[in-house]
């Protein structure tokens, strides 16, 4: 289901929203300046994602780009035999279309809806002009993409060297910080193909922290109990990542953009009033 945004409307009382009512939490899109907004949002489609929705697989010529308003959306590497292992996650801090961003057109990973939510669409020919008039917009999502390699670069290191309770607690800390919530629907066999491994091995890395009293696992959804305690129990990529963010956060001249404003708090996700990248 699509629908065609007009110009947006904000007001200090208001969210951003296009002007179906369709209220914008994509943070790439929420730090733009108003003049850029008034060129991008009219251009853009709000579409819904269902699970297991792949917006495209490798070697598609990438037609369009997508800016994520709420869910999650796996970045999976696919090998010839057809097995996948997830690299990188994505929530309503990023984008699905980099290599748009670098010129490029074709995909070389598979993109896929693990939580149902929303998107906003843009075609690959509107995108590339507004680039080019939106500096803003190009500065953002140039940011995007160095903090996703990073991911992807330690993702693919995690998945080599460490334990699979470890990663299953990295993996799930990361997805509560896209979801803004403790709260996780996922399945037992999505786990394991995320994390590349057999069920049998995620059901006992789960029993492992729900024994330990950090997560409340039950049929297709995971319940994160003991977030400070998790964030113990995941192997080092977790607070690597954070930190990794944080040091470009102090470099640039802007905040950068990454999940949950890098929580001030480990009781639950945190909300910030200013659009920063804070999605690790």
């Amino acid at each position: 289901m699509a629908t065609k945004s007009r110009p947006p409307t904000r007001s200090s009382s208001r969210p951003l929203s296009d002007s179906d009512g369709n209220v914008i939490h994509n943070e790439i899109l929420l730090s733009l300046p108003p003049k850029e907004s008034e060129l991008v949002i009219p251009k853009l489609e709000f579409v819904r994602l269902k699970t297991h929705h792949v917006l495209h697989e490798p070697g598609d010529t990438l037609k369009s780009a997508y800016f994520c308003n709420s869910g999650l959306i796996s970045i999976l590497s696919v090998f010839p035999d057809g097995k996948s292992v997830e690299v990188g996650l994505v929530g309503k801090e990023g984008f699905i279309g980099v290599p748009l961003v670098a010129g490029f057109s074709t995909a070389h990973t598979r993109a896929v809806a693990q939580i149902e939510g929303t998107a906003f669409r843009i075609n690959s020919d509107t995108l590339t002009p507004l680039l080019r008039q939106c500096i803003k917009l190009e500065h953002r999502l140039q940011q995007f993409s160095q903090v996703l390699a990073m991911q992807v670069t330690q993702i693919a290191a995690c998945n080599r060297l460490h334990e699979v309770n470890e990663r299953l607690a990295r993996w799930l800390l990361m997805s509560s910080d896209r979801i803004g919530s403790n709260s996780v629907p996922l399945t037992q066999e999505l786990l394991a193909q995320m994390l590349g491994t057999r069920r049998s091995s995620v059901t006992v890395a789960a029993g492992v922290l729900q024994r330990a009293g950090l997560i409340s696992h039950t049929r297709g959804d995971v319940e994160i109990v003991e977030r400070k305690k998790l964030e113990e129990a995941a192997c080092e990529c977790y607070s690597i990542m954070r930190v990794q963010v944080a040091k470009w956060q102090s470099e640039a001249q802007e905040p950068v953009c990454t999940p949950a404003c890098i929580r001030k708090s480990t009781s639950g996700p945190t909300t910030c009033t200013e659009y920063r990248y804070d999605h690790l």
